[in-house]
């Protein structure tokens, strides 16, 4: 069993410094992810009936500090972003209606592989002159231990909507939802290019 560490004084007022230093990510997904606090909350005294996060048993009755909004699920953030794409033609993929052009599956590639194969993937696609793809990533599954920083599950899942957003893809792409049921649903993309010039 894995122990936390906590931070000592010196140690959060340095990252306080840091954290202060930051800006936020220039692009559409920025607000899905969690802000980290100027400032640590202060932490409960330990009692011996600890779970294994380190928290006490007892609820909390005002539920979570104030600054500490829990992150909307990532199919929900995709679909606030306003569509930029025709809207009759947004309906019928959104329905499952068109049917992707090309399709590129990430499953059991490492993080770097997936980027640089889905950077190849979607230059390629639009070069030919294509203009739906599907992008397959799994939903992703739970790790036991994944180290010192934690990462949500389903790590592809998740950077794959920002690497599409990122240099040098986000001047070919136009538009990012979720996949219809019948081509992948929440494992999967559709990835809406633009007409190549």
């Amino acid at each position: 069993m894995s122990r936390k560490r906590r931070l000592s004084d010196d140690d959060r007022e340095i990252w306080g410094r840091v954290a202060k230093t930051t800006r936020p990510l220039a692009s559409d997904l920025a607000h899905i992810f969690d802000e980290v606090p100027s400032q640590p909350a202060p932490q409960p005294p330990m009692r011996k009936t600890a779970s294994l996060t380190g928290q006490s048993l007892r609820p909390n009755p005002a539920g979570p500090p104030p600054g500490h909004d829990l992150a909307h699920p990532l199919s929900e953030a995709l679909s606030r972003i306003p569509v930029q794409m025709d809207k009759r033609q947004f309906q019928r993929m959104s329905r499952g209606k068109l049917t992707p052009e090309a399709r590129i599956d990430l499953h059991g590639m490492t993080l770097s592989q997936a980027h640089s194969a889905l950077n190849g993937f979607i230059l390629r696609a639009q070069v030919q002159g294509l203009r739906l793809v599907l992008v397959i990533t799994g939903k992703g599954k739970t790790v036991t231990d994944d180290g010192p920083i934690p990462r949500r599950p389903g790590a592809l899942k998740h950077d794959v909507p920002q690497w599409l957003r990122m240099a040098p893809l986000g001047g070919v792409v136009l538009e990012i939802r979720e996949a219809h049921a019948r081509h992948g649903g929440s494992g999967a993309y559709y990835v809406y290019l633009r007409r190549g010039r």
